[in-house]
């Protein structure tokens, strides 16, 4: 009950510095629309309004601080706002629908499992090669981390137009891109995972006589499973960042990279947080669902996590 208490605290304290924040930003697209209209404003002139800053227009002009949480296309939208289009454009609208959230989040979503499952297979090989290779630990790994130093937004269109060229489109160039971002945090967990077990326990395993195999199936495997999901959390949520970057330089007409570019072509801003507060649940529910999959899994393992 603390805890619940807690994060409505958190979560109301959040939402209260979100409307407040809206009035200052909003504040003279207002005031323009309440001059055309033939109310009095402070100051009269809209170029004495853009010469002075917004908490002094709020200050003289309190009278329209409700309007700012109301306006069609504001700088920074209202939370109800974007719950309204969050509901319209998901309960209210046909999956079908090209304006519904759950079509371009499927869509998206595709891209995001199978980038995931290539970065992940591929992380786990290089782990387990790294691990049990100094000749790939002192080679690949640092290839590893410098690849990450490479911005993805520009790395995607470069990746997006070799693939053009050789005839690859739709959905494996996003997906490669999200694989691009998901295996290395999978490289990471699964290197620290499998090197886990102590000496001792190493060394119990050659008192046995145990081979190099089964060493990794007895031991290091059920080792690295707590890593292994904690990693596999931050790459769900990097690959879905990599499916929506996809999206961005191809001009795509669906998934929610595509109703992000829609809302900032049209200046939609209520569009463009509602999609993005629809990644961002979609992302909570990956995590989620893995962490109901790393709990039933490892407690059939008998592992800690």
């Amino acid at each position: 009950m603390k805890s619940l208490t807690a994060i409505l605290t958190v979560v109301a304290a959040i939402i209260g510095l979100w409307y407040a924040a809206c009035v200052p930003m909003n504040i003279k697209g207002v005031l323009d629309a309440a001059e055309r209209a033939g109310a009095e404003v402070t100051p009269a002139t809209a170029r004495e309004r853009r010469d002075m800053g917004e908490f002094g227009l709020v200050a003289g002009n309190s009278f329209a601080i409700a309007d700012t949480w109301v306006q069609d296309r504001p700088r920074l939208p209202a939370p109800h706002q974007v719950a309204v289009e969050l509901w319209n454009t998901t309960v209210e609208k046909k999956i079908t629908s090209k304006r519904s959230l759950i079509y371009h989040g499927q869509v998206t979503l595709s891209a995001t499992l199978l980038g995931f499952a290539i970065g992940t297979g591929l992380g786990i090989l290089l782990a387990v090669g790294i691990v049990h290779s100094k000749v790939m630990d002192m080679s690949v790994m640092p290839w590893a981390i410098v690849s990450q130093t490479i911005p993805i937004i520009a790395l995607a269109p470069m990746i997006i137009v070799v693939l053009y060229s050789i005839g690859v489109q739709g959905l494996l160039p996003k997906a490669i891109i999200s694989a691009y971002l998901s295996f290395f945090p999978v490289v990471v967990g699964m290197v620290k995972g499998l090197r886990s077990p102590d000496h001792m326990q190493l060394d119990l395993l050659k008192t046995y006589n145990a081979s190099t195999a089964q060493g990794f199936w007895k031991l290091r495997l059920p080792s690295s499973m707590p890593y292994l999901f904690a990693s596999l959390k931050i790459g769900i949520a990097a690959s879905l960042v990599g499916a929506i970057v996809g999206e961005l330089p191809t001009g795509a007409v669906a998934g929610l990279g595509a109703r992000l570019l829609a809302g900032s072509y049209y200046g939609q801003t209520v569009q463009i947080w509602s999609a993005l507060f629809a990644a961002a649940l979609l992302a909570a529910a990956l995590v989620a669902l893995l962490g109901v999959i790393e709990r039933v899994l490892l407690g059939r393992m008998g592992v800690r996590s």
